[in-house]
Order: structure tokens, then C-alpha cells, then sequence
């Protein structure tokens, strides 16, 4: 075998510079991004009020005023839409928080954090790992209860709102690109839900209505890549989808992120800014209403559980389902991200950004055992809304989603420190371009 002459550089053997992951964005992205998490955050205070008073009324002595206002009908029975109250609130309004995640998950991959291979295989491969472990964890639980093993997926969601809150609720100052990993971990997890709702938890499909719902979504399409913003022609066919996709067996909230994605994205503007289009104009207008109208209400209308004191939480928690969520979220949801994280990162020889620490991680990883609004949805889907499965479930989300938030609320906070450094270094202008100078210009 020829020798190589002295001096030439030995490819083979070299060491390829690691890369960085959890770097920051540019600074156009993360101004969005902040804009995003402003929102998010009053909405998880909403949430959270909303959570309160649902779980005050139903254990109180007017409790069964909270229980027969959820159940209110209203609607028009020829066209199979006499709902609930609560109905509504889980169909109808979270329609409208899927429609952003759609709007979301298409301007990642389009425009955002997900576009880049690189930056995207780290939380694309946590979610999964979010996703994967807990669920194993439940069904360990209750392997020896075929009927109950239809809760797996309870458990594998993340809330961004309500995890935006406790940040909120101990005044910590995650830098730039932590925000940036869990909002893009938050996304690629809605992505998963979404599939998870659509393909297991779709009973009785109608094919016809299915084939329907194409002709107002196509024609909805038709009319935003032509970048018409009327909205009388752009909501009455919005409602049509959804009404179509409703009957068609498919959980209704399926339609808002197809009509999320048929919304055009563009990649850039000046100065590398996202390009504004109908996507930021629905953005723009619907964030405030789903984070700050419709998440409450739905979480105000499927929180409320009747707890029977502490022998029914007792009784609650003696249930594999309840055992298994908490389990899930506490232990699955921190294993599965953080695990899977650490092993991608090694595995691809990358290495953390200057200024971020495994233990930052970690906390993040807890953080994501909260789940709520998708977990609520989905033991509604998996046991039906009223029975005791069902009720137990709720008990152990918010058991879970606590437990989960105080830990990572303990890891996160005893770092503040440190964040109020890194933040203050994101925060300065030297030159007085307006651009903190740690972020490069696009």
C-alpha cells in the first residue's frame, strides 16, 4: 500500500470538527419565535385559570350546574352537528388551535428551524423519543387490560402553553436557543398527535363525506395560493371542510391543519425576514383567539372532574390507566427526550453551544411530561367523555403535568442564574444596529 508523502493530510483518520446543536437562530426567527411565546404564555395563564375554576365548580356543591352546562346541546341534528357544549369546545374550537399547528409545522419545514437537516434531526428525533417511551410505559402498565391499552397515546403529548406558563410562573430566562428547541420539539410533537388522532382514533369512516370534504378544501386552497384574504369566501369553505371531515369519522380537528397546510409559506424576505404572506396574516390574527379563547374554554370544559375527595383521587390513582399517564409523563416524557437527545447528539459527534449545560436539557425534558390539551382530547377519544376511565385519566394528566412542572420548575430555576447571563449577552448592542451582536445577520 503507497505511503502518503510527509505533510499530506490524512483524510481518512482525521477528526471532523464536531458540529453545534441548540445554537441560536437568526435574529429575524428569533424575534418570531419570542412573538410565539409572548402569546403562548398569556394563553397558558388562561389555561391555567380556566383549569382552576373548572376543577373548583365540579367539586363543589354546585357541581352538577358545571356538569349540565357542558352537556347543553345545541346545533343542527339533520346535519349530525346537535353537539355538547364540550363537544363543541374539543371539535369546534381546537379546530382552530390545529389550524395553527398546521400553520406552524409548514413554515418549520418551509422557512424555520426544520428546513436545515442539521438542526432538525436533534428535536425531530426528541419528539419522537417523547413520544415512543412514554407510550411503551403506559402499555407496561396495563398490559393485563386489553380494554384500557386504548390510552396509549394519553400520554404523548407536550402543552406548550401550559409548560410556557410554569416558565412564566417562576420567571425563568431560558436563552434564545432553548426557546428555539422547544418550540420546534412542541411543533414536531403536534405533528405526531395529529397523526396518532387521524389514523387510531377514527371510528365509523365514511369514505363519501371523506371524498366530499376535497371539493371546499380544494377550492379553500385554490383561493389562498392565489393569496385572496376575503374572508367570507375563505371561511364559509373552512367550515364546510370541517363539517365534511366531522361526519366523514375523522376527528374533526384533522381539518384545521389540512387547511393549515394548504396555506402558502415563503421561505425569506429582506434581510432574511419571513416573507409576509396569508400564513403570518392568519397567524397574526387567529394566535390571540385560539391561546386566548379556545384552548381555555376547552381546557375549562374537559378538566372539570369530579374528584370524590381524597378516596377518589385514592381510587383514581389505583387505576393502571391513571398509574400508567403518570408514570408516562413523569418518567417517560424526561427519559425519552433527554435519552434521546444525549444519544443523537453523541452518536452524530456533536457537541452543546457555548452557554448550555445536559442539566438545561434535563430540565426541558421534564418540562415536556406536561401534558394537557392534546392529552385531554385524546382520553376523551380513548374512553369517551363521562366514564370512569376517562375521569381517572383526567386526575392523572394534571397529577403528571404537577408533578412534572415542580421538577422541572426545581432543575430550571436553580440555573436562572446562569440564563440571566446568557440572556443579557443575546440582549446586547454594541454597535447599535439594532441586531444583538451574538446573532449573525441575515
Amino acid at each position: 500500500m503507497a505511503q502518503l508523502p510527509p505533510g499530506s493530510p490524512k483524510t481518512p483518520s482525521a477528526k471532523t470538527p464536531s458540529s453545534k446543536v441548540f445554537t441560536r437562530s437568526s435574529y429575524p426567527e428569533y424575534k418570531r419565535i419570542l412573538s410565539i411565546l409572548r402569546t403562548e404564555t398569556v394563553g397558558g395563564a388562561l389555561l391555567l385559570a380556566a383549569t382552576v375554576v373548572a376543577l373548583i365548580w365540579a367539586n363543589s356543591p354546585a357541581a352538577d350546574g358545571y356538569f349540565a352546562l357542558r352537556d347543553v346541546k345545541i346545533g343542527y341534528e339533520p346535519w349530525h352537528l346537535e353537539l355538547s357544549l364540550g363537544h363543541w369546545a374539543s371539535d369546534g374550537l381546537l379546530a382552530v388551535f390545529f389550524f395553527l399547528a398546521g400553520l406552524e409545522l409548514k413554515r418549520e419545514f418551509v422557512a424555520g428551524e426544520l428546513r436545515k437537516p442539521a438542526r432538525a434531526v436533534v428535536p425531530v428525533a426528541a419528539a419522537i423519543g417523547g413520544v415512543v417511551v412514554p407510550a411503551l410505559i403506559f402499555v407496561l402498565f396495563n398490559l393485563g387490560s386489553p380494554e384500557t391499552l386504548k390510552g396509549w397515546a394519553i400520554p404523548t403529548a407536550t402543552d406548550i402553553a401550559f409548560a410556557l406558563a410554569v416558565l412564566a410562573v417562576i420567571n425563568t430566562h431560558l436563552p434564545a436557543a432553548l426557546r428555539t428547541f422547544l418550540l420546534t420539539l412542541a411543533v414536531v410533537d403536534d405533528l405526531i398527535a395529529i397523526g396518532i388522532i387521524a389514523f387510531f382514533y377514527s371510528t365509523g369512516l365514511q369514505p363519501l363525506m371523506l371524498l366530499a370534504a376535497l371539493v371546499p378544501l380544494a377550492l379553500f386552497t385554490f383561493l389562498v395560493q392565489k393569496r385572496v384574504r376575503s374572508w367570507y369566501l375563505l371561511v364559509p369553505l373552512a367550515l364546510a371542510t370541517w363539517g365534511f371531515v366531522h361526519a366523514s369519522g375523522i376527528h374533526a380537528t384533522v381539518a384545521g391543519v389540512l387547511l393549515g397546510f394548504a396555506v402558502p409559506v415563503f421561505a425569506s424576505g429582506k434581510r432574511g425576514e419571513p416573507a409576509e404572506g396569508l400564513a403570518e396574516h392568519f397567524e397574526h390574527r387567529l394566535r390571540p383567539f385560539s391561546a386566548g379563547f379556545a384552548v381555555p374554554v376547552f381546557a375549562f370544559f374537559s378538566a372539570g372532574v369530579a374528584l370524590g375527595g381524597f378516596d377518589g383521587m385514592g381510587a383514581a390513582l389505583r387505576d393502571p390507566v391513571a398509574l400508567g399517564i403518570v408514570a408516562a409523563l413523569v418518567v417517560g416524557k424526561a427519559v425519552g427526550v433527554f435519552g434521546t437527545t444525549f444519544l443523537v447528539t453523541k452518536t452524530t459527534r456533536a457537541s452543546l453551544d457555548s452557554g448550555i449545560a445536559w442539566i438545561d436539557l434535563f430540565g426541558l425534558a421534564l418540562l415536556a411530561g406536561i401534558g394537557f390539551t392534546v392529552s385531554l382530547l385524546i382520553g376523551e377519544l380513548s374512553f369517551g367523555a363521562g366514564s370512569g376511565h376517562n375521569d381517572h385519566a383526567k386526575v392523572a394528566i394534571l397529577a403528571g403535568s404537577l408533578i412534572s412542572a415542580l421538577l422541572a420548575a426545581v432543575v430550571l430555576k436553580a440555573r436562572n442564574r446562569r440564563y440571566r447571563q446568557v440572556q443579557a449577552d443575546e440582549e446586547r448592542d454594541d454597535d447599535g444596529d439594532g441586531v444583538p451582536d451574538v446573532f449573525a445577520r441575515s
